[in-house]
């Protein structure tokens, strides 16, 4: 795998979305929320929440002290309890982010940012409920928990207590500079903060906390990677979903010299360049200005191996077992990359030619391109975007899935997947090719899980497979096994018998992954350099 592809697949998203304005960001309301209320008492201090349908939300809630003044830059502190209950009724502020891209959340937040919404099923229960911690993506630099409305993820099956978290991004979370005395990882130090303040608060809600999932996607879901190998989670969660990261892949972490070679140019650009002054400097920045001196886009920063927080590569533990060893479902989408592959058509409404293709192979592999071109010809597929899609999506996401999944299953119950619904959901306003299906890409998955604003809504078919995949996670989040009565069955992945369950509408069972991503293929390839 290479470092750039957060970059694609997700510039393949941003342009995608500059086409449409986001609503659901930390500001939006939910529409049709009644007037009901419901309030529960935290170890904190009384929440006042809202009924909404079938849910009751609780939202803005504060699980930490904000990182502000003095404590910029410094591990999460506990949060000041209070005693007039506390207005839950609408998001807090999502972290400070650059406004770069469309996936930004609109107006770019603030460092007072440490919140966290819970959705619960608004009929209490028998028995307490699973716990699941949704730890949003966006390259560990964008977006933020509101975004994401769960009602669908907590009525599913049994229910669940969803909680959707905050953490600092950007420069606030993941800076490293020689002189700046701050830790390295603020912001996996602040989803463990979340994770405890689950374990004193779940009950409060209906949820079980000895039994929570964590589970993330993209950005989040390499935070679920490093949170499986992080000494300070251990306890804190006892299950792990992973969506569209593959743990062992080299793209989940940076060495410290990596993540000090992008701080220095931070603290360049925001005129701190002495090693002797740069902490004072950089605290007296304000906000705005750490921002502006930010490395922005998608590949200025990930969690850095610290030797504390990430004593090691979550590539190197997880492949010796160094690792919590919790019960894991991961997968991929079948089409990571196919927003990028169309990305030309869809701007210029010309499809790529075979000999675009050709070229676009040449440039991206080098040497290695008449091997590509070879297996995967253009007549194999649909249209030469479609063979485009393929090669970037197996190339660079598929392989390090199935490595994952493989590496994980030597010590651990694992249960893995591949999204390949033909025709997912897209984002809202943006164009598709003409010449070849999208199917489901890099983020389109979301849409069959989480309500969030930037999808187009499910049809009747994407609907009935929505509640199926609802009804799998569910209960693997209660379980630690996705097996439900009325679903077809799903088999644990093993070194034995690599089973992976294909995710699509009237197509759900298993799949051949390995043939399928030629996995074959490329592992000859890697080995062969």
């Amino acid at each position: 795998m290479r470092a750039w592809r957060f970059r694609l697949a997700l510039a393949a998203v941003s342009a995608a979305l500059a086409a449409t304005v986001i609503t659901a960001g930390p500001t939006a309301a939910h529409p049709g929320m009644d007037t009901g209320s419901a309030r529960v008492m935290t170890a904190e201090g009384p929440v006042l929440g809202a009924v909404d349908g079938g849910v009751r939300t609780y939202q803005g809630v504060p699980y930490a002290a904000p990182p502000t003044g003095e404590r910029r830059w410094k591990e999460p502190q506990p949060v000041r309890s209070w005693t007039s209950p506390l207005d839950a009724r609408a998001p807090g502020s999502a972290c400070a982010q650059p406004e770069d891209q469309p996936i930004s959340i609109e107006g770019g937040g603030s460092e007072d940012c440490l919140h966290l919404n819970v959705t619960t099923p608004a009929v209490r229960r028998t028995g307490p409920l699973p716990v699941i911690v949704w730890i949003h993506g966006g390259s560990f630099t964008y977006g933020d928990g509101a975004t994401y409305r769960a009602s669908k993820l907590a009525t599913a099956g049994q229910g669940a207590v969803v909680v959707t978290v905050n953490y600092r991004l950007g420069a606030f979370g993941f800076l490293s500079v020689p002189g700046l005395d701050a830790p390295a990882n603020l912001g996996l130090l602040d989803q463990q903060a979340a994770l405890r303040w689950v374990r004193r608060n779940a009950g409060a809600f209906g949820g079980d906390p000895r039994n929570v999932t964590i589970m993330g996607q993209s950005g989040g879901g390499y935070s679920v990677c490093a949170q499986l190998v992080s000494p300070g989670a251990r306890g804190l969660f006892s299950k792990a979903i992973v969506q569209s990261a593959g743990c062992v892949g080299p793209d989940g972490s940076f060495t410290r010299a990596q993540a000090e070679r992008n701080g220095h140019d931070v603290a360049v650009s925001a005129g701190c360049d002495d090693p002797r002054t740069v902490d004072g400097c950089l605290r007296n920045k304000s906000t705005a200005e750490v921002v502006a001196a930010s490395v922005s886009g998608h590949d200025g920063y990930r969690p850095v191996v610290d030797g504390k927080v990430l004593p090691e590569a979550p590539s190197q533990a997880l492949a010796a077992g160094r690792f919590a060893r919790v019960p894991v479902l991961h997968g991929s989408t079948h089409d990571e990359m196919s927003g990028l592959a169309a990305l030309d058509e869809t701007l210029t409404g010309v499809p790529l030619t075979a000999e675009g293709y050709a070229e676009k192979i040449t440039e991206q592999f080098g040497e290695d391109a008449p091997a590509i071109l070879a297996e995967y010809p253009v007549g194999d597929h649909p249209a030469p975007g479609a063979a485009l899609s393929a090669v970037l999506t197996d190339s660079e996401w598929s392989t390090a899935a199935f490595d994952t999944q493989r590496a994980l299953a030597r010590y651990t119950r694992v249960h893995a997947y591949d999204f390949a619904e033909t025709e997912s959901p897209y984002f809202k306003g943006f164009p598709r090719p003409a010449s070849f299906s999208l199917g489901t890409g890099h983020m389109t998955d979301l849409a069959y899980l989480f309500e969030n604003d930037i999808f187009e809504p499910l049809d009747a078919p994407r609907s009935e497979l929505s509640r199926t995949v609802l009804a799998y996670w569910s209960r693997f989040a209660s379980t630690g096994d996705p097996n439900v009565r009325e679903a077809p069955s799903w088999q644990r992945f093993t070194a034995r018998t690599p089973y992976v369950q294909r995710l699509a509408s009237g197509r759900i069972g298993y799949t051949d992954f390995a043939a399928d991503h030629h996995y074959a293929f490329w592992k000859g390839l890697t080995a062969s350099r």
